[in-house]
């Protein structure tokens, strides 16, 4: 059995409602096994027999397809890729942060070229952004609720993409990495 963390795109937001009871009984009846859920943004934790991240990634997205009626895009990390993520975090913020900025992270579906990379550090107003593996740590100097993210820039350059404080990633690397 090979463990996978979801990140679900824009599920509860406007009519894109996905109560997470509902989703865990929707992926459990599409045959993944040991689903848990952390808060209401689509953050999910299951164990499956595929190994291939493409083929979990359709299996997901089908089954919430036809569990919902609306497509619902997915993140997918394996607990080390997460922890990666948090680690780099870690180090983007001693490297390169400011007292009082916020960081987020927009994890990505696939690993970015150097090209994407170039486009995307380069190409982002009143923030800083920086590429790595499977993310874009984000340092903000305002509130995010306050800033413009680079989601359309991040989307066309690297692909489906989804964001999530810090500290939510913290939580579930130590909750989900076991």
């Amino acid at each position: 059995m090979t463990t996978w963390v979801a990140f679900l795109r824009a599920v509860n937001v406007g009519k894109r409602q996905y109560p997470m009871a509902q989703l865990r009984a929707a992926l459990t009846a599409a045959g993944f096994e040991e689903v848990e859920t952390h808060i209401q943004t689509g953050n999910v934790r299951l164990r499956t027999r595929m190994r291939s991240r493409e083929r979990v990634v359709a299996a997901l997205e089908a089954a919430m397809l036809a569990d919902r009626g609306f497509e619902v895009p997915v993140v997918l990390l394996s607990p080390d890729e997460l922890a990666q993520v948090v680690a780099d975090a870690d180090a983007v913020v001693a490297e390169h942060g400011e007292p009082g900025w916020r960081q987020y992270v927009e994890l990505l579906a696939r690993q970015p070229d150097e090209a994407d990379v170039a486009m995307v550090e380069a190409g982002v107003p009143g923030a800083r952004a920086l590429v790595r593996p499977r993310a874009v740590h984000l340092l903000y100097d305002v509130p995010f609720g306050q800033a413009k993210p680079p989601r359309a820039a991040v989307t066309r350059a690297l692909g489906i993409s989804t964001n999530r404080n810090v500290t939510v990633l913290r939580t579930l690397s130590e909750k989900w990495s076991r």
